[in-house]
């Protein structure tokens, strides 16, 4: 049986997540958010003492004995990094820098990469991230990439991050943001970018509901 896969790419704070979730859920879909993988990396690096961007092979020698797992509980997305539910925590502005910063390591993108495409070879799923159609499933048969711009970005980020009691700085989103975005689009491994056979989807100006659906519709036509 061939499963249908879905890709869908974009910079920082583009509501990938958030979008693909939903639709994941209307679809009858596995929703797998790669991104909070690499933040779950970046966590344990964090809260182990790992200096990401100077303890690299430090970093690299750990690796194996970092487990991730995920799973659904009550309709919600669980991580579990070792064991450990770390849903909330790898959502803290630090750990964002922290997993753009680890998405440059070539041996964490191969390992986490794998685990990826193993979960797509065996299920009907939508795949958000920087490179999952260009790399990690370039043979899906809808590609996404989905934008709108940084000042859009950075307000959505904003907010989301008010809303779960987050102390932060809208000038310090926005600044965070277009760090990832270089970080992303300039990293020698699998960077971001648009693949040739993916359909740009800008939401600048959308409401959250208003891009859920121009997503779902653009998805269920093709499928």
């Amino acid at each position: 049986m061939k499963y249908i896969n879905i890709a869908i790419d974009g910079p920082a704070g583009a509501g990938k997540s958030s979008i693909s979730k939903i639709v994941s859920k209307r679809l009858g879909f596995i929703y797998i958010d790669t991104g909070a993988m690499y933040r779950s990396v970046a966590l344990f690096a964090i809260e182990n003492g790992i200096d990401i961007k100077n303890e690299t092979p430090k970093l690299i020698s750990v690796l194996d004995s970092i487990n991730i797992d995920m799973k659904y509980e009550n309709d919600k997305q669980i991580i579990l990094l070792n064991g450990r539910d770390v849903s909330d925590d790898i959502r803290k502005a630090e750990v964002s820098i922290g997993a753009s910063d680890v998405a440059v390591i070539k041996e964490v993108r191969l390992k986490l990469v794998e685990l990826q495409r193993k979960l797509a070879s065996n299920n009907n799923v939508v795949m958000d991230g920087r490179d999952i159609g260009t790399y990690v499933l370039p043979d899906a048969q809808i590609k996404i990439y989905l934008t709108a711009s940084v000042e859009d970005r950075a307000k959505r980020r904003y907010d989301e991050m008010v809303q779960k009691g987050m102390e932060c700085d809208i000038e310090k989103v926005k600044l965070d943001i277009m760090y990832r975005d270089k970080n992303d689009s300039e990293r020698e491994f699998a960077p971001l970018r648009k693949a040739d056979d993916a359909t740009v989807i800008d939401t600048s100006g959308n409401e959250f509901e208003e891009s859920v659906e121009l997503l779902y519709n653009f998805i269920k036509e093709r499928l």
